[in-house]
C-alpha cells in the first residue's frame, strides 16, 4: 500500500526528532534502553532491580565493564522528557526491600535516566548516559493497527474469538453482536454495550487460566486518563472487509472510533517514544504460557512475532541515526527463572528461542543482534536437595505470600517451604505440542507452573551498605544489552 501524505508528514517528524536526539547524543552519549513485556512479565522488578545493583554495588560477574571495574560509578540523574512520568525507583525499591512486596504492574509509560561514568579499554574516562523507557507491552500489539482499516482488524479479531478456548470467553460478546445491525443508524448505547462486553472477554483471555497474549487494543485493558472516552468505546464488527459504511451508521460510528484511537492512543506513543528506542529487551511470563497449554503457547508466539515486526530494526549507521534510529540488539528474557531448578533454565531458554523462532530470522537479516535469555531479576527462593523416601528431589526454597493456597494449606507470609518444580521438557515441541505432562514428586501429578506467588527475598542489611538484591541472569542481560557501549 502507497503511503499518504499523512504517512510522509509522520516521517518527516520522526526524522526531524532523530536529528534533534542525534545533536543531543552527539555530545552526551545515550543509549535509548525499551523495557517491555505482556501482563504479569516483570518490567518493573527488572528496572528497579538494575538500577539498584549499577548504582548500590550488585553482584554482576559476567557484565564485564563492571566485574572489571572499569565503572567508576553509577547514578540516576533528573527525569529527560518533562512530558513522561519518572519511574519510582525509589518506591519500588522500598516496596521489595522493606515491604518484601512485588510492586504494583506497569499501567503506563515512565521514564528513568541512569548516567554511567567510565572507563574505556584503552583508558580514557567517559560517560554514557542510559535513558530507560517502561511501557507495557499490549502497547507494541496496537502498532499493527496503523496499517489496518476497521475492517480489516474487525475480521481479524473475530476470527481470533472463534478458535480454540476464546471461543466460550466471547460468548456474551458474540451474543450481543448478533444483535447488531451494523448498517443501522448509530446508537451511542450499542457502542457502549459493545465496548464493555469486548474488554470483558479481552480481560478474561487474560486470566492466567488461560494466558492468551494477542490482545489488542492494548489501552482497553489499561485506558487510564481516556477510559469512557469515545476514542475506547468501539468494539468488532461482523462487516465485510471491502464494504463500505453508510453515513450516520453505527459501522461509521465504529470505524470513526477506531480511527480516532490510532490518531489519540497509537501513533503518538510510536512518534514521541517507540520510534526513538535504540535497544529493546521484551521481558516473557512463559511459565503461565506453559501452564495454560499448548493454546497459549502459539498465542504467545504469534503476539511474539507482532512485537517483533514492530521494531524498526537493523544495523545501526550514521545515516540512520541521523534521520531513521533503528533498534541494534533485542533481547527476549524468560522471567521468573527462580520458579525452576538451575537445572531447567537451559530448557526454558530453549522454549523460548522456539516461540521466537520465526520471527528472528528477519531481524538477524536486517543486522540486529538479537539474544534469549531466562533470568530472575530478582530472586525470591533458593535451591535445596529434598529426600522423599528414596528420592533426592532438587527443589526450590522460598516464602509464600500471606494468603497463598496449595494442598488445601493457606500460608501466612512467613514460612518458608521446599517446593518441587519439576522438570521442562529436552524438546520444547512437546509443550506445543501438548504431549507433555509434567514431571513432579509423584509421575501421575502434571507439573505446575503457575506455582506459589513468593514473597521478595529478605536481605540483611551489611553496615550502612544497601544488600544487593540477588538475582539469576541479570548481570548477562546487561552485557549483551549495553555491553558493547562500554568498550
Amino acid at each position: 500500500m502507497a503511503p499518504g501524505f499523512s504517512d510522509i508528514v509522520e516521517e518527516a517528524r520522526l526524522s526531524a526528532r532523530a536529528l534533534l536526539d542525534y545533536g543531543d547524543s552527539f555530545f552526551n552519549p545515550t543509549v535509548r534502553l525499551g523495557v517491555t513485556g505482556l501482563s504479569r512479565a516483570g518490567k518493573t522488578v527488572f528496572i528497579t532491580a538494575l538500577i539498584h545493583g549499577l548504582t548500590r554495588g550488585g553482584r554482576f560477574p559476567v557484565f564485564e565493564p563492571y566485574a572489571t571495574g572499569r565503572i567508576a560509578r553509577a547514578r540516576l540523574a533528573p527525569q529527560p522528557d518533562d512530558a513522561v512520568p519518572r519511574f519510582a525507583y525509589e518506591s519500588h525499591v522500598r516496596t521489595l526491600i522493606e515491604e518484601r512486596r512485588w510492586p504494583h504492574s506497569t499501567v503506563d509509560i515512565s521514564e528513568l535516566r541512569l548516567v554511567i561514568d567510565y572507563q574505556r579499554q584503552n583508558g580514557a574516562d567517559r560517560t554514557l548516559t542510559i535513558d530507560i523507557v517502561d511501557y507495557p507491552g499490549e502497547w507494541l500489539l496496537d502498532l499493527p493497527l496503523l496499517n489496518k482499516s476497521y475492517e480489516q482488524w474487525s475480521a481479524e479479531s473475530l476470527a481470533l474469538s472463534r478458535e480454540g478456548p476464546r471461543q466460550p470467553l466471547a460468548a456474551p460478546w458474540h451474543a450481543h453482536l448478533a444483535t447488531l445491525q451494523a448498517e443501522g443508524h448509530e446508537d451511542e448505547q450499542a457502542a457502549l454495550t459493545s465496548a464493555r462486553l469486548f474488554t470483558d472477554y479481552l480481560r478474561a483471555c487474560r486470566d492466567e487460566r488461560f494466558a492468551m497474549s494477542l490482545l489488542p487494543p492494548g489501552r482497553f485493558l489499561m485506558p487510564g486518563n481516556l477510559a469512557d472516552t469515545p476514542a475506547l468505546t468501539f468494539a468488532p464488527l461482523d462487516v465485510a472487509i471491502d464494504g463500505g459504511a453508510p453515513d450516520g451508521s453505527l459501522w461509521a460510528m465504529m470505524r470513526r472510533r477506531y480511527e480516532a484511537y490510532k490518531d489519540i492512543v497509537v501513533r503518538p506513543f510510536f512518534r514521541d517514544h517507540f520510534a526513538r528506542l535504540d535497544r529493546q529487551i521484551v521481558l516473557v511470563d512463559a511459565l503461565s504460557a506453559f501452564n495454560a497449554g499448548p493454546e497459549a503457547l502459539h498465542d504467545l508466539e504469534a503476539a511474539l512475532s507482532g512485537i517483533l515486526d514492530c521494531f524498526r530494526i537493523g544495523r545501526s549507521t550514521l545515516l540512520s541515526n541521523l534521520f531513521r534510529p533503528r533498534i541494534d540488539r533485542i533481547l527476549f528474557a524468560a522471567t521468573k527463572a527462580d520458579h525452576l531448578h538451575h537445572t531447567s533454565h537451559d530448557r526454558l531458554e530453549a522454549v523460548l528461542r522456539r516461540a521466537v523462532a520465526k520471527a528472528t530470522e528477519r531481524a538477524e537479516v536486517a543486522g540486529a543482534a538479537i539474544d534469549v535469555v531466562a533470568l530472575a531479576a530478582v530472586r525470591a527462593t533458593r535451591e535445596a536437595i529434598v529426600t522423599r523416601g528414596r528420592e533426592k528431589l532438587p527443589s526450590i526454597l522460598g516464602t509464600p505470600a500471606a494468603g497463598e493456597v496449595a494442598n488445601g494449606e493457606t500460608f501466612d507470609g512467613a514460612t518458608e517451604v521446599a517446593t518441587f518444580p519439576g522438570d521442562l521438557p529436552a524438546d520444547p515441541e512437546e509443550l506445543f505440542k501438548g504431549d507433555f505432562r509434567g514431571l513432579s514428586s509423584a509421575p501421575s501429578e502434571k507439573a505446575d507452573y503457575r506455582f506459589l506467588r513468593f514473597r521478595p527475598p529478605l536481605l540483611e542489611q551489611q553496615g550502612t551498605q544497601a544488600p544487593a538484591l540477588p538475582h539469576i541472569r541479570l548481570d548477562r542481560a546487561l552485557q549483551f544489552l549495553i555491553g558493547d557501549r562500554l568498550q
